[in-house]
């Protein structure tokens, strides 16, 4: 081969690789709606976005995350879904039952992943829990089980205490759903020999009459049921339960963190991370309607020391020795 012609393939090769590289498409960013960014659980969406960085997706990078927070007015919720979905995001995250209903009736076609919802099934998001069917899979929280256990472990805890109040948000689940938690309550209280008071709040202004309400009540002690609100408001709670010294177990750990006596359920953090998995399988080509709803497995109980000290209460060390963590 003669030299001219040998130069003149290098040459032409050194200069076709950078064009051929600039003719390559850039990677797409996938770009997610996030329907709930409440500054509250902040400490979640963390968890959610740590999960994100776990798996290689980086906000900035390549991807972008559109946040909408209805801050705590669910009747909002409809328009911000609707906003998500004219900015064709490539798939929503709906931290709570409103923000995924909404996100369902504002399209049948981008995906839809829920975390932490109450009863996905009886609520209208999926058609089964293995089977979801849809635009729409995701975490739920519920486990009805675990409403005769709070009470069995607050009876531990107090012995004496054998009234106790249930405080729970109307509306949160479908009337069948919560008719099936107070159900489950009842049974469990008879079984374990205690008296229990329903009472309700549907929003924070409900709070001073709710436990205005335990008190005529002669309650003794206060189990919480889960709900979206009721944990957004988990600090002013356990500021009237302490102020009307009633010992409390709560659905969330956080509660127990803000200053309250016990807590029991699953481990919000851990769901919210892997929330992002299922945003990366759907990212790569699942099908919501294909990954089955995850429910919750592992539960931790935190006892908070201080709290009990402050009622007054010892905390029976058979008790203490099946939490998962003590806080002195």
């Amino acid at each position: 081969m003669e030299r001219r012609t040998f130069m003149a393939m290098v040459t032409g090769g050194l200069v076709a690789a950078p064009l051929a590289a600039e003719a390559q498409p850039a990677a797409k960013i996938a770009r997610i709606g996030y329907l709930g960014r409440n500054p509250a659980l902040s400490h979640l969406r963390e968890a959610f976005l740590q999960g994100l960085r776990d798996l290689g997706y980086v906000e900035g990078r390549n991807i972008v995350i559109e946040y909408r927070d209805a801050e705590g007015r669910f009747e909002r919720s409809p328009a911000l879904a609707a906003e998500l979905v004219a900015l064709k995001v490539d798939i929503i995250v709906a931290a709570a039952t409103p923000h995924a209903l909404a996100a369902k009736q504002a399209t049948k076609t981008i995906p839809i992943v829920f975390i932490a919802i109450g009863d996905p099934v009886t609520s209208g998001l999926v058609t089964s829990l293995a089977r979801p069917g849809g635009n729409v899979t995701g975490l739920s929280f519920f486990s009805p089980e675990l409403v005769g256990k709070r009470l069995e472990l607050l009876k531990e805890a107090a012995p004496g205490l054998n009234r106790i109040a249930v405080l729970w948000q109307p509306g949160d689940v479908p009337e069948r759903t919560a008719k099936d938690l107070l159900k489950k309550a009842d049974v469990a209280a008879q079984a374990l020999g205690v008296q229990v008071q329903f009472v309700e709040a549907r929003g924070p202004a409900d709070f001073d009459r709710a436990f205005s309400e335990m008190t005529r009540g002669r309650a003794l002690s206060l189990s919480v049921l889960t709900s979206a609100m009721l944990f957004t408001e988990r600090g002013r709670l356990v500021d009237l339960a302490v102020k009307h010294r009633l010992p409390a177990v709560y659905p969330w750990r956080e509660a127990a963190d803000a200053g309250g006596l016990m807590a029991y359920g699953p481990n919000l953090p851990d769901l919210y991370r892997r929330a992002a998995i299922y945003v990366d399988k759907i990212l790569k080509g699942a099908k919501p309607g294909d990954l089955p709803v995850e429910q919750p497995t592992k539960f931790e109980l935190v006892i908070n020391l201080k709290a009990a000290k402050a009622l007054g209460l010892t905390i029976p060390p058979a008790l203490l020795q099946r939490a998962d963590q003590v806080i002195q």
